[in-house]
């Protein structure tokens, strides 16, 4: 287990990285950095998929400038995390709430012991499915003051939105071929295509850096999911729709979503905000699916929107009082 730290993509100094054992055995790769100043509380990056942590250490960087203690961690089945198939460029889950199991971990092993608080989690597309489903099911409050969410995968689109998708991919798993690529699907990785054919990002040098990442270094490659991950998306996506479900999370929740987005749906993001009293949803005109990951003028909107959310009014208040 290690940090790729390269002269492109140097890791932030002072990382320390740990293993975090969830209950079914499956062991993560998560890291932490502390500020040099005292901390305003911690943030936790929640990745989305095929991500890995070396993707955030800009973000990584940019948040110990703001003070903030950083938690970042790679999901089961991507990154440096453990495959779950011998196939190692599948992305694959067995089920939709093992990702749950990830987050208990992590919060059990890491932030527990190590993070200030308050905590606050940025995460960003399947990451942010992922956190308000956990945050959803809980039966207590959200150990999480706040929320960034970055284009939520709370809709998809295109086919795969379709229900002719849904049935074939209920078919499948029926079928008993939940490990298969999705139709069509294969190794390949969104970085494999030209920089001109990207639907992620417009900025050039961050679409590169991670492509040069993905083929100096193979092991952090993921090509297409399989019919298991997208079934077990559908579930997340179709628990956060129910009503009552999305109205059981009470804390601040900002969504940040992109307003040329080909892969999740924004519409769905705004609807989602407007069924919780203390949510709101920024979409950025020109914005590609990878937020954090765009052009300069992109990201300076989207870390305005942060700095004026996170750590929140109360903190403020708190602080003032000492000073």
């Amino acid at each position: 287990m290690e940090l790729i730290d390269t002269p492109a993509n140097p890791c932030p100094p002072g990382a320390s990285l740990v293993g975090v054992k969830a209950r079914d055995g499956v062991v993560l790769r998560a890291a932490y950095w502390r500020p040099e100043r005292a901390p305003r509380g911690t943030v936790v990056i929640a990745q989305g998929r095929s991500e890995f942590i070396e993707k955030y250490f800009e973000v990584i960087g940019e948040l110990l400038a703001r003070d903030y203690f950083v938690v970042a961690f790679d999901w089961r089945g991507q990154g440096l995390s453990p495959r779950l198939l011998r196939n190692s460029a599948k992305g694959h889950v067995r089920r939709s709430t093992d990702y749950r199991l990830d987050l208990e971990a992590l919060i059990e092993q890491v932030l527990t012991p190590d993070a200030p608080k308050p905590w606050f989690a940025l995460a960003h597309s399947m990451g942010a499915a992922i956190l308000l489903d956990f945050i959803a099911a809980g039966e207590n409050s959200s150990p999480f003051a706040r929320v960034v969410a970055t284009a939520p995968m709370l809709a998809l689109r295109g086919f795969a939105a379709s229900d002719y998708a849904r049935a074939l991919a209920g078919l499948m798993i029926g079928c008993g071929l939940s490990r298969m690529f999705v139709p069509g699907g294969g190794r390949a990785s969104h970085f494999d295509r030209p920089f001109a054919n990207n639907i992620l990002t417009t900025d050039r040098l961050r679409f590169e850096r991670s492509a040069r990442m993905i083929s100096a270094f193979p092991a952090l490659r993921i090509g297409e999911p399989t019919v298991g991950w997208v079934h077990a998306a559908y579930r997340i996506m179709d628990r956060l729709a129910r009503p009552g479900v999305a109205e059981h999370i009470k804390i601040p929740l900002l969504m940040v979503a992109a307003g040329d987005e080909k892969l999740v749906s924004t519409p769905a993001a705004e609807a989602f905000a407007r069924r919780l009293k203390n949510a709101g949803c920024l979409v950025l005109p020109g914005a590609r699916h990878e937020i954090m990951m765009e052009r300069p003028d992109i990201r300076a909107k989207f870390w305005a929107a942060f700095d004026a959310f996170v750590p929140g009014e109360q903190f403020l208040r708190a602080t003032e009082a000492q000073s």
